[in-house]
């Protein structure tokens, strides 16, 4: 069963083709040169080129690897990516799902505010050299960041969707027996370490051998960078899951299975990241190096202990402040007490009688710079169906992964 596209909606029907989707013009700027510890930033690798100058993904933490699989993601000279359209019904239907959110006269606003979640989207890209080899051209979210660490996370309790085979759900069922407990299932990562100039990998043998017991501490290593836990960048991750969830609770249009959130934040520290715990193991950085992480991690005057529905804003005036409040763990539905503990944080926020507006625009400049900092997009729509209810599979694993972050906030503190 293959896709079609229709008016706002994705409706099923059976034998439509693929349909050419025109390319927007191509993104500005050049490719940028390579690091020194191997890290590609916006360009093409060194390396022999594919496809009129196209290359293989170099910093693909999970999926269909060019060379490898039957399909693959390329990398675009001109710093977007390839992804090549998978067999029907998935390819096409991953296609027209993309058509319908990023088409120029889309006036629905469930659509239009998914946009803010997902990669740009540029039409189709296929070589002169393969015509019938289509790619989905897309923005790459790790362009800008100058070593990004990676993680490609499963959401749902199903990995498989309603029109799957018996073959494929039980295939699916043995792959991660959890999934439909957790909620969601790591599939990889590329953390960068500080202290070496390198980056550490970890693969989808890796997330599934993550039980209830281990997903806590197994997820808590993508935000350490070898130094310390980067808890600027798990604040600002719960700040925009949480700004996906929402989208989720709003909407009764779509269902997605087996998509994922591809998070994304600067290893580098820089005088705009918020910081952490004292610094070890920092004798094998290069000069200037320590000083700057140094500093970077002694700025650590945030206290973690709150619900994961405040906004970022808040939660880090509050942090600023030193306030201490009871880690909250468990309160995962009381959607009350998350209303008023975060109206009053936002009370605390206010300019007082005296005026102190410079302190509230400066604590606001700075929350907007830890957001800036971290990237959470949906990847994946291959398995995305019309629908008249929530998708209560991918909002449970969306509520249980902002559990999760804010425990590892909250044991760090």
């Amino acid at each position: 069963m293959e896709s079609s596209l229709a008016l706002g909606r994705l409706e099923l029907t059976p034998g439509s083709a693929p349909v050419e989707v025109s390319l927007a013009p191509l993104l500005p700027g050049a490719p940028q040169a390579k690091e020194k510890s191997g890290q590609w930033q916006g360009g093409p690798p060194q390396g022999r080129p594919h496809l009129h100058g196209c290359v293989p993904l170099s910093h693909q933490v999970a999926g269909h690897k060019y060379g490898v699989d039957k399909v693959g993601i390329l990398q675009h000279p001109d710093g977007t990516v390839l992804k090549q359209l998978q067999p029907p019904p998935r390819g096409p239907r991953e296609m027209q799902f993309y058509s319908m959110v990023y088409a120029e006269d889309c006036c629905d606003p469930c659509l239009l505010e998914l946009q803010n979640h997902l990669p740009k989207y540029y039409g189709t890209w296929s070589s002169p050299d393969s015509p019938n080899d289509l790619y989905l051209k897309l923005e790459d979210v790790t362009r800008r960041f100058k070593k990004p660490c990676i993680m490609d996370v499963k959401l749902g309790q199903r990995s498989y969707d309603p029109y799957a085979s018996q073959e494929k759900r039980e295939q699916q069922i043995r792959k991660y027996p959890l999934m439909e407990e957790i909620g969601f299932l790591v599939l990889g990562m590329r953390v960068y370490k500080v202290c070496s100039d390198t980056c550490d990998s970890y693969d989808q043998h890796y997330g599934r051998g993550l039980g209830k017991d281990t997903v806590k501490d197994g997820l808590a290593k993508f935000f350490h960078n070898g130094a310390s836990l980067r808890k600027d960048a798990v604040l600002a991750s719960i700040w925009r899951v949480q700004r996906i969830l929402r989208w989720f609770e709003s909407q009764r249009q779509l269902t997605f299975f087996a998509s994922s959130l591809l998070f994304v934040y600067e290893g580098l520290p820089s005088s705009s990241a918020r910081p952490l715990s004292s610094p070890v193991g920092t004798s094998s950085l290069k000069a200037g190096q320590e000083e700057e992480l140094t500093e970077y991690n002694n700025n650590n005057n945030i206290q973690v202990a709150m619900a994961w529905d405040y906004s970022l804003d808040a939660m880090y005036t509050n942090h600023r402040k030193g306030s201490h409040h009871q880690c909250a763990k468990g309160r995962l539905h009381d959607n009350s007490s998350w209303k008023r503990t975060g109206e009053s944080l936002q009370q605390q926020k206010a300019p007082n009688a005296n005026g102190n507006k410079l302190q509230a625009e400066r604590e606001e400049e700075e929350s907007q710079e830890i957001r800036e900092e971290v990237e959470v997009r949906m990847i994946d729509f291959a398995h995305v169906f019309p629908s008249d209810s929530h998708d209560q599979g991918y909002i449970y694993g969306l509520k249980h992964l902002l559990t999760v972050l804010e425990q590892i906030l909250c044991d760090a503190s």
